[in-house]
């Protein structure tokens, strides 16, 4: 029986999967046309599974002979003479497993020494005695970095220069999860250039693997269903297309959480909203790999310069390479409306991951942090005594902790929403809604099926107390509530606390917001 694949790449006669060729258009023609080209996309979202189908249909239509080669080996090898031999004998070895003729002679006499021309003399001596075009897909490409970057790119341009003179690798591609601009990037701190973008040069756009429709998602799921009679309900699959976007890993992990671990494959049952969303959290706690991997990213300087201002809900600019790795790492998306994390889910591991110690410490040394200590007899949430309690801590604390953040400019933010999610824990959940450029930072504490919205703001003067209660007033009609909370942090460090500190209530008709300071 087929089953939901989380770990390395799919296929048809072990996994259910939707065909990668329908995710990614052009490829074929690309390579008709004899170009180099890049082909991009986060981690885990099929790249692989593509390429090696690919590379299958390639050589069955007998037009090519397809090779794929993965350089994921070659990761922090960054001398040129060293990169460029191991590259050369990657491709041997995958040779001697292809059925690609003349495959033994490939550098059989290759001059090692030489690194500056080894590569490229192999190839065209390859490609000289083959009676057909060769293809190569190059996966997991940035890898390879500084030197041997250089000289890998260096070589296959001069081979695509000496077309169609001298015989050369019809056409290539180099996958990963960077597009051309960022190789070129990497090269930037010891000076050299790369010139071009070209051979790697596609004109009308960079090539990438999309994520999953909602009607991709249902036609995954119905494999499943087809072939045990296990349904998904549409509330289940609605709640994963809004949690996930499609992120194929995702997709795929919350099926296999739901069937396999919470119903151990009783197929008698079906998969729910509520299943659902146990899974979401359970995959959250655990950080498998792929998202540990993903998060590690997290402290990289070029990431958090993005990142952090999509917390903060302020400018990004988009035309600067970090930005771009940012968003081809896939933790985040744009559209047209804003920036904002890929999907709800990496939305809430980034915070949680950034804020992690603030939880672990207030466990600790709080325990009177919980939600009992804040409920009125209503069952309702005392917000205001909660935010008293905060305010308390922040006066105390928050000097020693922000000093302990890499994302210093969020830290109050950060700090606050682990505050609440320590609080409510176990009880309810807190939803954020974070995107560059909105001015402040949304979250709604969701509790016995109430709703409390709180607005987060950074003091810039009496603009932001003005321009905050406009805000809040439009976030609690979005959820149909009348009351509301808009916490202000001032940062000056030439205000004095008690300046800082308060806590005042107003009326809008009818609508009631509290303001706290901080």
């Amino acid at each position: 029986m087929r089953y939901f694949n989380i770990a390395g790449p799919c296929n048809k006669a072990d996994h259910y999967m939707i065909e990668a060729s329908t995710r990614l258009q052009g490829v074929e023609q690309l390579i008709d046309s004899q170009q180099y080209f890049v082909i991009h996309a986060a981690r885990q979202s099929g790249k692989t599974t593509y390429l090696k189908d690919l590379t299958d249909r390639l050589n069955a239509a007998g037009k090519y002979y397809a090779l794929y080669c993965s350089l994921e080996a070659m990761q922090g090898v960054t001398d040129p003479e060293k990169a460029i031999s191991s590259i050369v004998m990657k491709i041997k070895n995958t040779l001697a497993l292809s059925d690609i003729p003349n495959k033994n002679d490939f550098a059989k006499e290759a001059d090692y020494d030489d690194y500056t021309s080894v590569l490229n003399m192999s190839l065209t001596l390859f490609c000289m005695s083959l009676d057909r075009p060769l293809v190569i897909m190059f996966d997991e490409a940035d890898c390879l970095s500084e030197g041997g970057l250089i000289s890998f790119l260096r070589q296959l341009r001069e081979g695509y220069n000496q077309r169609p003179k001298i015989p050369f690798v019809h056409s290539i591609a180099l996958v990963g999860m960077r597009n051309i601009r960022d190789y070129k990037a990497q090269v930037r701190p010891d000076s050299q250039s790369l010139g071009s973008a070209s051979p790697f040069n596609i004109v009308k756009e960079s090539l990438t693997l999309k994520n999953f429709t909602e009607e991709e998602i249902r036609r995954l799921y119905q494999q499943h269903t087809d072939e045990t009679g296990q349904i998904f309900e549409d509330d289940a699959i609605e709640l994963i297309w809004q949690q996930t976007q499609g992120q194929p890993w995702l997709v795929n992990a919350i099926a296999c959480e739901v069937i396999e671990k919470q119903l151990n494959r009783d197929y008698t049952k079906p998969v729910t909203a509520e299943m659902v969303s146990k899974a979401i959290q359970t995959i959250i706690l655990r950080r498998d790999t792929h998202i540990d991997s993903l998060l590690e990213r997290l402290k990289e300087e070029r990431v958090r310069k993005v990142i952090e201002p999509i917390i903060l809900g302020e400018y990004i600019d988009t035309s600067t390479d970090d930005f771009y790795y940012t968003r081809d790492l896939g933790l985040i998306r744009v559209t047209e409306e804003k920036i904002e994390p890929a999907n709800p889910i990496y939305a809430e591991v980034i915070v949680r991951t950034l804020n992690s110690n603030v939880q672990d410490n207030l466990l600790r040394n709080n325990p009177a942090y919980q939600i009992p200590r804040y409920l009125k007899k209503d069952g309702r949430i005392d917000v205001d005594y909660l935010m008293r309690d905060f305010q308390q801590f922040w006066r105390e604390n928050s000097a020693i902790w922000i000093d302990r953040f890499y994302y210093r400019e969020a830290a109050p933010h950060l700090i606050l929403m682990a505050f609440l999610q320590r609080v409510i824990n176990g009880g309810g959940q807190t939803v954020r809604e974070m995107a560059a450029e909105k001015g402040r930072l949304d979250i709604c504490i969701v509790y016995q099926g109430q709703k409390y919205p709180i607005e987060i703001k950074i003091w810039h003067g009496k603009k932001s107390r003005d321009e905050g209660i406009s805000q809040i007033l439009r976030y609690m009609d979005a959820y149909g509530v009348n009351e509301g909370w808009l916490v202000i942090f001032d940062r000056s460090k030439k205000t004095k606390w008690d300046s800082k500190i308060y806590m005042e209530k107003k009326m809008f008709n009818g609508k009631i917001v509290t303001v706290v300071g901080l």
